[in-house]
């Protein structure tokens, strides 16, 4: 029977034995395409889970893959957006209250900048990446790096 009692972001980070991200977080692996492209995996899955208390992960960008975001447990999570360009950054919340505007599934396009706060004490998401992720393909902003059209 399934457990109705609140879980920690501690209790979920040891049962999915997940290990700390550079942009902040948690994540694991779950699975790499053994179908490759160039030597590059079609695809690739993770789980990433953030704590609320850690606030708003790095402006970080995966330059040549697209990027689907699920959410999976937790509350909801903001994920802005931005293409550098001047535009405002554009805010989605990944969560299962489609009824309220948030969305279980967020695309995130080859290149686009993003960062992702967690809207309460935690929150579970995987993403998906194709081509598959590498980490020579991922570039992080300097600390206190905006992209042009955010607010300050």
């Amino acid at each position: 029977m399934a457990s109705t009692q609140p879980r920690t972001a501690k209790e979920v980070i040891a049962a999915l034995n997940l290990a700390p991200h550079p942009e902040k977080g948690f994540y694991i692996e779950t699975y790499r395409d053994s179908k490759s492209e160039n030597e590059r995996a079609t695809s690739t899955y993770i789980y990433y889970l953030l704590e609320g208390e850690a606030g708003q992960s790095h402006w970080h960008r995966v330059v040549d893959a697209l990027e689907v975001w699920n959410y999976y447990a937790g509350a909801p999570l903001k994920l802005s957006l931005s293409w550098n360009d001047g535009e405002p950054v554009r805010d989605e919340i990944l969560g299962a209250d489609i009824w309220n505007g948030e969305r279980p599934q967020i695309i995130v396009k080859e290149g686009e900048w993003q960062h992702a706060q967690s809207l309460g004490d935690w929150t579970l998401v995987g993403c998906s990446v194709a081509p598959g992720f590498e980490f020579s393909s991922f570039e992080m902003a300097e600390p206190g790096w905006e992209p042009k059209g955010a607010e300050k």
